[in-house]
């Protein structure tokens, strides 16, 4: 297949290039002007690399050209700034994105993949684990921006026929991931245990989160390619919950390192506990986590340890 990864020089998107590639699929990247390109370094020459901004029709209609299956991985904000100027967080995600979808249709691509995001969509939980039928009621502009895309995938799918599928991932960790982000605290904390600087942790550390290796997100992505399954949403995570606590335990005792640790008052936009129901992408495609946290943790830490001064930029 010829496949546009839009955002594939970031930390998943360079996986699933990765990963198109070993399957033998052609893949053109789509990221912004003057992104780094070290994630790619070991494939840059397999792929074609198209620079642009997403919010730029005439980049976009480049980029879709002689394309029949489209990964949107990007978006403009994090779910702990969204809220802060949802004005900006619609521009640049929603109505970018709805423009995008017009352009799928005017060159007949065959198959659109939108990575939503599992931990936002839910809300708080009504119940757990959060099925795909949970209500979806979120509390951040991120989480709104995300369902009012799957909105308008189902509504394109009516209207033009349109095939999608939409992955709700927990939250995604592993090699390649930034280490000086306000997302991602896996990789964070390690960066912090290996530079001897204190943990921050919001709340109590009771905050437990679905956390998922990245390697475990990209098969679901390379599954469902070629299943040739149309129209549905799955959760993708690792089904259990995991406090920030044990996160920090487990980074203590894999780095070897005597950690700091400060702890600062909750945070509105933080659900108290969330982890997905994984039964469906189970049943319909065989897909289910394989690397546990203890694994997952470990390899991030001798990749951050191997490439922290890379990691940060």
């Amino acid at each position: 297949m010829n496949c546009l990864v839009l955002g594939g020089a970031g930390f998943i998107g360079s996986h699933l290039v990765d990963a198109l590639l070993a399957h033998g699929h052609y893949v053109r990247v789509f990221d912004k002007k003057d992104v780094s390109k070290n994630n790619l370094m070991q494939s840059l020459n397999k792929i074609e690399f198209l620079e642009g901004d997403f919010i730029n029709e005439r980049d976009l209609s480049g980029a879709i050209k002689g394309i029949d299956t489209v990964f949107h991985l990007v978006s403009t904000t994090l779910p702990e700034t969204s809220n802060q100027n949802p004005c900006y967080d619609i521009r640049t995600n929603v109505v970018s994105t709805i423009s995008l979808l017009e352009k799928c249709v005017k060159h007949g691509i065959k198959k659109f993949f939108f990575l939503s995001s599992g931990g936002t969509v839910y809300g708080i939980p009504h119940f757990l684990p959060i099925s795909e039928l949970h209500p979806t009621n979120p509390i951040c502009s991120y989480g709104i921006s995300k369902l009012t895309i799957e909105k308008y995938l189902a509504l394109f799918s009516h209207l033009y026929k349109l095939d999608y599928v939409i992955l709700r991932p927990s939250n995604i960790y592993g090699e390649r991931q930034r280490t000086n982000s306000i997302q991602g605290v896996i990789p964070v904390f390690l960066a912090k245990a290996l530079l001897k600087e204190p943990i921050i942790v919001w709340g109590d550390g009771s905050v437990s989160r679905d956390f998922c290796h990245v390697d475990d997100l990209i098969e679901a992505f390379i599954l469902l390619l070629h299943a040739g399954i149309k129209n549905k949403i799955y959760n993708i995570g690792s089904g259990r919950p995991g406090s920030l606590s044990e996160i920090i335990k487990l980074i203590g005792t894999i780095s070897g390192k005597d950690l700091r640790i400060e702890y600062k008052p909750n945070r509105a936009l933080d659900v108290p506990i969330n982890y997905l129901d994984l039964q469906l992408a189970y049943s319909e495609l065989g897909w289910k986590p394989r690397i546990q946290l203890e694994e997952g943790i470990e390899r991030t830490w001798n990749w951050v340890r191997s490439n922290i001064d890379d990691a940060g930029s």
